[in-house]
């Protein structure tokens, strides 16, 4: 029995190595932007699988989980602001619930190695085959599975960390997770280099895939997928800063409505937006005319507004909604209207089971309504921009699917996206970078720019092709103005989405069985 616990768990020293090796991720992230550690710290990993003899699949299981158990903790400890802070959990409680999100999180690398144990021995591959196409494959279909189990958390996937530097180029193939995909196997080549290396064997092979993976990243970051559709148009990204403790409190309700009112009408441009749920109420519930003044500003100015608020269509029936105002807008004409399709979990929509634990937070709207998958985007003088409502800018393939379906139907396609958000939820912390992070990855994904308006950070516009970020200092009240160029064309990925990578991670997993099989009679 004690034979078997030594061969199933990695050692005290392996085991705290793993730990802080996954730890040292949230490093390679915004606002640090130290991306070469991911690749490093995924290159220790898969040195110590293949270090380990393979029928240890437990043991590297262990060390797998350990290691994604370091990275979600150390990457989103911010959640225990929302939750404690904002949300009035007890301490011990949200410190437990970060940590079992983490637990969780970690059992998709510790999944990844695992497979990649037993596959290598039941195929008999090198340490080659396993390193460079085994696990690779097998990191890129874990993360995209976190992506979408139990409606998905890809926040911090391997991906991210690379929308700089020389990987970028292959977003508009293969989107985020195949970013990830490709970091692994550069993960594998200096793994493979350690261990060739220690072993005294060539180095040819790993060295050379290195260094192509990288030139060809270069190269295809001189592609303009994308081109210049329509005239630029004048954008004002409004950042309210409304402390989030306030944001819902009855006292500062009105203050909130007449600081957005002035700032909406402070100058006109042609599209105006608000963060998220800027107008905390529904609209039934705002002083008489508050709408109908702005809306007749808009018509005045020949202004666009794209304006953050919860709506209902029915008793207990709320969105999380995008209102959009133009001159078009009047009592026969209805305002466009975006409603969020992605909702968060224990924030917006209660899982079966979880009444309880969504109970014990004072969150506002705590179960909303989707909206539908595929919905129009907003008409702005030559552009059409579509909204996405925070946590949405997490799916890429999502958004994508918005893009493709309107290609296919011969709709207008989107030629600017616009994310609204409220992240004051996790205050001063990383979670603001990294959402900006996240949003700068779709804008490489599509070929797009993405505008940002936010309340306390990052209200920002990011533009296609490597062509620049404009933010606003977060924690401050102030205007982000503008003008933005549209873009039309396809991307592989907008065309594809995540099916390329998924199928290119299955094929390498199909030719590393054929070579073995291959390799059977010759052995």
């Amino acid at each position: 029995m004690h034979a078997a616990t030594a061969r199933a768990w990695p050692g005290a020293v392996p085991a705290l190595l793993a730990l802080l090796s996954g730890a040292s991720n949230v490093f390679a992230f915004a606002p640090f932007g130290l991306w070469p550690l991911q690749i490093l710290a995924l290159a220790w990993l898969m040195h110590a699988v293949l270090s380990t003899p393979r029928d240890h699949g437990k043991r590297h299981f262990l060390l797998g989980w350990l290691y994604g158990f370091g990275w979600s903790a150390a990457g989103v400890h911010w959640l225990y602001i929302s939750m404690h802070d904002y949300g009035g959990m007890a301490s011990w409680m949200a410190a437990l619930a970060v940590g079992l999100l983490a637990a969780y999180v970690g059992l998709y690398a510790g999944l990844a190695m695992l497979l990649g144990s037993w596959l290598r021995r039941r195929w008999s591959s090198s340490a080659a085959i396993s390193v460079l196409m085994i696990l690779p494959a097998l990191w890129a279909l874990t993360e995209w599975a976190r992506g979408w189990i139990f409606t998905g958390f890809p926040w911090l996937i391997s991906g991210y960390a690379h929308n700089v530097g020389p990987l970028s180029g292959f977003a508009p193939l293969l989107g985020v997770y195949g970013l990830g995909w490709v970091s692994a196997m550069l993960a594998g080549c200096l793994a493979l280099l350690w261990l060739a290396r220690r072993q005294r064997q060539s180095v040819l092979t790993p060295a050379l895939l290195l260094v192509a993976l990288l030139a060809g990243g270069l190269l295809l970051r001189t592609v303009a997928w994308t081109q210049p559709s329509g005239k630029p148009i004048s954008v004002r990204l409004l950042q309210g800063n409304v402390p989030q403790e306030m944001k819902f409190s009855n006292e500062a309700l009105l203050s909130t409505l007449n600081m957005y009112q002035q700032m909406i009408t402070e100058t006109p441009a042609d599209l105006i937006a608000t963060p998220e749920t800027a107008v905390p109420l529904l609209p039934q519930q705002l002083p008489p005319e508050y709408l109908a003044r702005l809306a007749a500003f808009v018509r005045n100015s020949g202004s666009h507004l794209a304006l953050g608020i919860p709506m209902s269509d029915g008793p207990g029936m709320y969105a999380n909604s995008v209102l959009g105002i133009d001159a078009a807008t009047s009592s026969t004409n209805q305002p466009y209207r975006y409603d969020k399709h992605h909702l968060v979990p224990f924030g917006e929509f209660i899982p079966p089971g979880f009444r309880w634990f969504v109970d014990m937070m004072n969150i506002p709207l705590g179960d909303m309504t989707r909206g539908s998958a595929v919905q129009m985007p907003f008409g702005v003088k030559d552009q059409w921009v579509l909204p996405n409502i925070c946590y949405e800018d997490l799916f890429g393939e999502e958004i994508a699917g918005h893009l493709r379906a309107a290609y296919s139907a011969g709709q207008p396609q989107a030629s600017i996206l616009l994310n609204l958000s409220n992240i004051a939820w996790f205050g001063n912390s990383i979670a603001l970078p990294q959402h900006l992070q996240i949003s700068q990855m779709r804008t490489l994904e599509t070929g797009r720019p993405m505008l940002r308006a936010t309340n306390t950070g990052a209200t920002a516009v990011i533009l296609p092709h490597n062509g620049g970020l404009q933010e606003l200092p977060p924690f401050t009240r102030g205007v982000l103005s503008a003008s933005v160029q549209g873009y039309g064309g396809q991307t592989p990925y907008i065309l594809l989405g995540n099916k390329l990578v998924v199928g290119l991670a299955l094929l390498m997993l199909l030719l590393a069985w054929g070579r073995n099989k291959a390799a059977r009679p010759a052995a």
